[in-house]
Order: structure tokens, then C-alpha cells, then sequence
């Protein structure tokens, strides 16, 4: 917006500064032109005048004229023959025969556009009735041509141009300068009200924009802040009621479980037993869709702040802890990678160990008995990225695309006792961190969950 408003206000003065300057330049040229031609003239009627009286004091005062204006001025003299003159004689041409015959002068600019190399003006010489009167009104007995080089005339048209068009570009400059400032400053309040909105965007509900500039963006702004209020009300009393209410299930959860656990122990019946285990088993994915939402709820808060952390620490931490569970199925958890231990990641205590956890858990769930979770960690550049493949059954790019969605359950990565939570977590606390998550196949054909963390400047000890 600042750029359209700066070339309007450029546009406008470039017009204006064009409305006044190029009708003065083409006048001044034209008073060039009249003034120079106007000079000339007079001079070839001067020496007309003397060639018109023919004898001998008036040939030798033309002759002397000649040669001075000629020593003062880009022009020549040419005369026909009526005076003894060292003077070049006019070539004949459409000019020099109306001269001649009628009497009217003529005026050769040269070109049609302004003017050529030349301005030639012949004048008809008439002979004198009556001895230096000044007014010779006899017949027409020769003509005097004037042969002006206009190279000058040229020189002067630049100045006159050039100087115009030099303080046109000045003009334009400062009125660019001088609109880039005025746009800024009309585009504040508006900057501001965007800021604001970004800010949204990005989940700070707490952000604010000042009420500033003209009334409609005072009221803009009032009415964004209030909005702004109104859903961070709206959104603090949603994750205060699921974080309520997970924290008051977990109990009740707790209780259920373990009368399922003895009402299991006291029977004797098998149909009644296997009733109780499909119970406990969805006690269990409830107990795993109440955490999850929990650490939802705790996520969307942002109670933490992201710090630098030993990222290979924390891997190898969560790494040994997966690795008996692993065991059991035969499946092998190898780290890869460049990275060393002074590596330092910018992420919020504790959250990336739940993200590991989560990514981990889906990958040992659906990893076939005997294979491989292969988890790298790659400095690149300002970020790290840290990956875990499996070699289970991958995803395709309709289930990729739906992956992140809370409580939907992928075929073969959650299994029946998945929450549909796992992934969102996952999502929801690397982007608390200004991190970035994206799902791609695996080189051996299963599923690779790549995490791009902020690296930290800061290096490790």
C-alpha cells in the first residue's frame, strides 16, 4: 500500500511538474526561434538595403557588413551580382527565384521539426529612387541570402530542455522522498492494525494494536482489540474447562480400572473375564485420550517458554527407555546422524520428550517383529532436524494429509487402541516451539516423521 500511495503521489506531481514545464519549454523554443529569425531578417533588409543602391560606398559598407557579421555571428553572407563584392553569390533555388520575381522574402528553417543544421533567409534587394532614403521601393535589380548555422540555436534548445528536465527529475525525487514519508505515515495505523492480526494469527490473543490515526481506523482498532479480548476469554475458558475436566477424569478412570482388575481376579468365568479385559482395554484408550487431550490443552496455554537444550541428551534419554519395549518385539532403535553432543535446540522443557514419546510409541506400534526404527539428527544451517523411520506400512497422500486431525485414526499407525491424539500432540508442541513437522515415506517403505527444530546459537558445553 505504501508503494501505490508513493506512485500516485509521484504520478500527480509528474503530471503537474509536465503541465507547467513542458508548454513553458516549447514556448521558450518558440521565442528562440522568433528572436533568431526576427535578428537575422533585419540584418539581410540592412544589407538589401545597400546592395539595392548599388554604387560604389554602398557596395564597400555591404561588403565590410559582411565580413563582420559574419566574424561575429555562425552566418554567411551570399549576394547576386550588383555590387563589386568578394561575396559568395546564393545558389539558385525556389527561394532566390521568388526573391526575384515577386520581392517576398523567404524563410528556410530547414526542417519541419524546430530546425535543420541551417536557417537561410533570403531578402529581394530593390533599387533605390531616391539617394539614401532608406526605403527603396524601385525594382527588384538582386537579393541578399543570410546562411545561419544554427549549431548554436541547438546548444541553446539543450540547455533550455535539459534544464527543465533536470528539475523535473529533482522535483520527482523529493516528491518521492516526500510521498514514501507521507504514505508511512497515513499507513501506520493500518501496519499496526496487520501486526495485530498476525499476532492472531499466530495464537497471541494478548496482542493489541494502538489506537491511532484517523477515526475509522481508531474504530477498526477498538474493534479488533475487543475481539481480540472477547476470543481469549473464550479460548482461556476452554482450556481451563479441558484441563478440568481431564484432571477430574483421570480419577474416576483410575478407580474403574482398578475394580475391573479385581473383579477380573475374583471370577472364574471365562466369558466374564474376557468381558472385563475389552472393558479395561477401553478404560485404558480413554485414560490415553484424557491425557492427550491434557497435554492439548497445556500446549495450546503456552505456560512454557522454548530454551536452549542438549537435543542429543534428550534423544539418547527417551531412546533407552523405548528400547526394553522394543526388545520384546524383536525391534531394533538405532540414533544416526552428524550432529554432536554440544548440539543445542530452542524447545520447551519437557515437550520434546513427548514428542518423542508419541512419535516412538507409533512407530514400535506398527514396526513389523524384527525391524528397524532408525532416528537421525541433522544440523542444517539455523535449524535441526531430527527424523524417525519406520518400516511398517507407511501412509498414503490422502492419509498424510489427514494425519495431524485430532482423534482420526490412521490404518495400521494407531491400531485399535489409539487415542487419534498422537500426531496433534506431536504438532501442536513443535509449533509451540517454531518448529515444523511434516510426514514423508521412509526409505524402506514405512512411514518417516520429520521434526525441523530452531537450533540455537548458543553452543553447548
Amino acid at each position: 500500500m505504501i508503494r501505490q500511495l508513493t506512485r500516485s503521489y509521484v504520478a500527480l506531481v509528474a503530471g503537474a511538474v509536465a503541465l507547467f514545464t513542458v508548454p513553458v519549454a516549447f514556448s521558450l523554443t518558440d521565442q528562440l526561434r522568433g528572436d533568431t529569425a526576427a535578428s537575422v531578417r533585419r540584418e539581410a533588409d540592412t544589407m538589401a538595403l545597400l546592395l539595392g543602391n548599388g554604387n560604389p560606398p554602398s557596395c564597400s559598407a555591404l561588403d565590410e557588413m559582411a565580413k563582420a557579421y559574419a566574424g561575429q555571428t555562425p552566418g554567411e553572407v551570399e549576394v547576386t551580382a550588383r555590387c563589386e563584392t568578394r561575396l559568395p553569390s546564393p545558389k539558385q533555388d525556389e527561394a532566390l527565384t521568388k526573391a526575384l520575381e515577386t520581392g517576398d522574402p523567404t524563410t528556410d528553417w530547414g526542417s519541419s521539426f524546430i530546425w535543420g543544421p541551417e536557417l537561410k533567409i533570403t531578402v529581394a534587394a530593390r533599387e533605390s529612387t531616391t539617394e539614401l532614403d532608406g526605403r527603396n521601393r524601385g525594382p527588384v535589380v538582386g537579393a541578399v541570402r543570410i546562411v545561419y548555422n544554427t549549431s548554436t540555436l541547438t546548444d541553446r534548445l539543450w540547455t533550455i530542455w535539459g534544464f527543465r528536465a533536470g528539475l523535473a527529475v529533482a522535483v520527482l525525487v523529493v516528491a518521492a522522498v516526500v510521498g514514501a514519508g507521507v504514505a508511512r505515515r497515513l499507513t501506520r495505523p493500518l501496519r499496526q492494525l496487520n501486526d495485530t492480526a498476525s499476532r492472531f494469527s499466530d495464537g497471541d490473543l494478548t496482542a493489541r494494536s494502538p489506537v491511532t490515526g484517523p477515526k475509522e481506523t481508531q474504530t477498526l482498532a477498538r474493534t479488533l482489540n475487543q475481539a481480540g479480548e472477547r476470543l481469549d476469554t473464550l479460548i482461556a475458558a476452554q482450556r481451563i474447562f479441558v484441563a478440568d475436566a481431564s484432571h477430574q477424569l483421570r480419577t474416576p478412570l483410575t478407580a474403574l480400572r482398578l475394580s475391573l482388575d479385581n473383579i477380573s481376579d475374583g471370577v472364574d468365568d471365562e466369558f466374564v473375564k474376557e468381558d472385563v479385559e475389552q472393558a479395561t482395554a477401553e478404560v485404558v484408550r480413554m485414560s490415553r485420550l484424557v491425557n492427550g487431550l491434557l497435554v492439548l490443552a497445556r500446549a495450546e496455554a503456552k505456560v512454557t517458554v522454548a530454551e536452549p537444550l542438549p537435543l542429543l541428551d534428550i534423544v539418547r534419554e527417551r531412546l533407552d527407555v523405548w528400547r526394553p519395549a522394543a526388545d520384546e518385539r524383536g525391534v531394533t532403535i538405532t540414533l544416526r546422524g552428524s550432529a554432536d553432543g554440544r548440539l543445542l535446540a530452542l524447545t520447551s522443557p519437557g515437550q520434546l520428550e513427548q514428542v518423542l514419546d508419541n512419535v516412538l510409541s507409533n512407530a514400535l506400534e506398527v514396526s513389523p517383529d524384527g525391524g528397524t526404527i532408525t532416528v537421525r539428527v541433522e544440523p542444517r544451517g539455523e535449524e535441526v532436524v531430527l527424523s524417525v523411520d519406520d518400516e511398517g506400512p507407511g501412509m498414503s497422500d490422502a492419509e498424510k494429509s489427514r494425519a495431524f486431525d485430532r482423534f482420526w485414526r490412521g490404518q495400521g499407525l494407531t491400531g485399535k487402541a489409539g487415542s487419534g491424539l498422537g500426531l496433534a500432540v506431536v504438532k501442536q508442541l513443535v509449533t509451540d516451539d517454531g518448529g515444523t513437522v511434516a510426514l514423508g515415506d521412509a526409505p524402506g517403505g514405512g512411514l518417516s516423521v520429520r521434526i525441523s527444530l530452531r537450533a540455537s546459537t548458543r553452543s553447548g558445553g
